[in-house]
């Protein structure tokens, strides 16, 4: 693969007014262009777009994960350990309730990795983790891993 270019994701929401203090003040991210009626979010390097659609409903669903009940579907950014742990100070101290509260998945297992999930305004669940080893992000095993 060449160099990694940034993602585009556009989503519709409710309510476009929320988002700018949830990314901008909370998540700490930055703003491209914008009107009344979409904006430009600089999501962690990539172009995160919310365009306002009245009355839109976010649908979620749950799958289990490690014993846990992971929304679907959900979005975020795969960080470092040490920006991860960052990352989770900074939402503790702005009070975020969590869906699935920090923590470290699949313990002493290859695919080890810290985890926590949350949600912004409008309903999208963000998954924020970080593998103890990146290598294990595309890992592709012949036999099934035992996940504890």
């Amino acid at each position: 693969m060449s160099e990694l270019r940034p993602l585009h994701l556009a989503f519709p929401v409710d309510d476009i007014s929320s988002i700018r203090n949830f990314y901008g003040d909370i998540l700490g991210c930055s703003f491209g262009r914008f009107t009344d009626y979409w904006i430009d979010i600089n999501f962690f390097g990539h172009q995160l777009v919310f365009h306002q659609v009245p009355g839109y409903n976010t649908p979620r669903e749950h799958n289990p994960v490690d014993s846990k009940k992971v929304p679907v579907p959900h979005f975020g950014i795969v960080m470092t350990v040490d920006q991860w742990k960052t990352l989770e100070q900074r939402l503790k101290g702005f009070k975020a309730s969590f869906i699935i509260e920090p923590y470290c998945r699949f313990k002493d297992t290859d695919g080890e990795q810290h985890t926590m999930f949350f949600e912004d305004p409008n309903g999208y669940c963000l998954e924020f983790k970080a593998f103890v080893n990146d290598a294990m992000l595309f890992s592709q095993k012949e036999e099934p891993v035992n996940y504890k």
